[in-house]
């Protein structure tokens, strides 16, 4: 099913298109979610912070995912919002056919490499061995998780953001079922926790694949699209490649804010590593809106309909206020009853630690939604330079913060980062979009 993103009521246009992407999301987030709830609760604190240290290596593979999802989603939503097919399908195939040979190579050295990379970030002694055998089974399911971001994209671009939600409830369903096989029935450990989203993701992926190939099948052209365009995936690389290496050069900061965290000691990794997916699973949810609002801007600047653009912003602020609100107040006033459905009982010093940097940073979601959501419009009109400087200046502010502050005031001292970061990135998102860089030259004047 597609949808035409550049006609109709704007804010039911807008909420109907991310409602799916958001449903979505929450049933993504159950992937590491259930990881590391049962590896918490069931293996123990060491292997919560052994799925910790590794998590932010994934997360710069992850990187390199979600940026060539945007560079995807933005090129083919202008081609859909011009109604101009052939080049949507030329774009779509280029696309899935760059996806598997680029993911097919990541796979490869990521697996070989995930010990140095380990290393990297000094990972504990006691708690390298799980560390290892979570990253390599994981990554071994990379391109899994590359193609189906890629798949997602053109859904996207599509204006069809319901039918990557079912997969990914079913997925995610499955991923639970896999964890408690793995782990509590069959002890296998953080392998199990890494083999059951290795399966989840591995079925989603080629079901989405499916589907996608028979929906670009139905959408006729009166010329026969090019299979693979040189051309094509350069212009998608043109957004694609500043959102991956912002996106890497983010991962890489948090790289090295984990390497402060691993030197203060498993409690402290692993009270981290629970408040961190609390976290990031608000920054997600706020990401999607930001990727919503990219495809919306996209097709609307694709129909030359700028007027919707800046109503759609405007929308999609009060969905991102809406949803950073509940948040706020949960991550406030039960900070510990969340942390502890990660955190066994014994768990008393990383419970506080926890609770430490969800009450330190959540009061500021406010800002890194503004952030997102005027990235949205950003990333979707193709100004990428301001992107990028600030989600740039963003991500310098945390590291170089979290360096000096740990340097007196521990491990609370770099969470304190976060909201300096947040709050410097929305100020510049929102002044490049009140300077109109979004629109095409031609139109800023007038």
């Amino acid at each position: 099913m597609t949808h035409d993103l550049t006609v109709g009521r704007i804010g039911p246009t807008l909420f109907k298109y991310t409602l799916p992407m958001f449903i979505s999301i929450i049933f993504q987030q159950m992937y590491n979610i259930a990881d590391t709830a049962i590896a918490g609760r069931f293996i123990g604190v060491d292997a919560l912070a052994a799925i910790g240290a590794s998590y932010p290596i994934t997360m710069i593979f992850m990187s390199i995912c979600t940026g060539c999802n945007i560079g995807c989603t933005v090129v083919l939503s202008q081609y859909f919002g011009a109604k101009n097919i052939e080049r949507f399908k030329t774009g779509a195939s280029t696309s899935l056919i760059f996806g598997v040979s680029l993911s097919a190579i990541i796979t490869l050295f990521a697996v070989i490499l995930s010990p140095f990379m380990l290393i990297m970030v000094n990972t504990p002694a006691d708690i390298f061995t799980d560390a290892e055998i979570y990253l390599k089974i994981y990554m071994g399911g990379f391109l899994f998780l590359f193609l189906y971001n890629m798949i997602n994209g053109i859904f996207n671009a599509m204006g069809d953001s319901k039918t990557p939600l079912y997969f990914l409830i079913g997925s995610s369903l499955g991923n639970v079922a896999l964890d408690i096989l793995f782990v509590v029935i069959i002890p296998m450990g953080v392998a199990g926790a890494a083999l059951a989203t290795f399966i989840a993701q591995g079925i989603a992926c080629i079901g989405a694949f499916v589907v996608l190939i028979k929906r670009l099948i139905w959408l006729k052209t009166d010329k026969r699209p090019d299979s693979f365009s040189g051309r094509m995936l350069g212009t998608i690389l043109f957004v694609a490649i500043p959102s991956i290496l912002q996106s890497s050069f983010v991962s890489v900061g948090n790289l090295l804010i984990q390497s402060l965290i691993n030197s203060c000691g498993k409690a402290v990794i692993a009270g981290f590593s629970a408040a961190f997916k609390l976290n990031t699973f608000f920054l997600t949810c706020m990401t999607t809106i930001g990727n919503g609002i990219s495809a919306f801007t996209a097709q609307n600047i694709g129909a030359e309909k700028y007027d919707r653009v800046k109503k759609g912003l405007r929308s999609g602020l009060i969905i991102g206020y809406a949803l950073a609100l509940p948040f706020m107040v949960l991550y406030l006033a039960a900070s510990g009853t969340m942390l502890s459905i990660f955190l066994e009982e014994g768990g008393r010093e990383a419970l506080e630690v926890g609770k430490t940097f969800l009450i330190i940073t959540s009061p500021f979601y406010l800002f890194i939604a503004t952030k997102l959501i005027s990235d949205g419009v950003l990333k979707g009109s193709k100004s990428m330079l301001f992107f990028m400087i600030s989600t740039f200046t963003d991500l310098v502010a945390r590291v170089v913060l979290s360096f000096i502050f740990f340097s007196f005031a521990g491990y609370s001292g770099i969470f304190a980062s976060w909201p300096v970061g947040w709050v410097l990135g929305a100020i510049l998102s929102g002044s490049f979009y009140l300077a109109r860089v979004w629109l095409p030259k031609n139109k800023r004047l007038q």
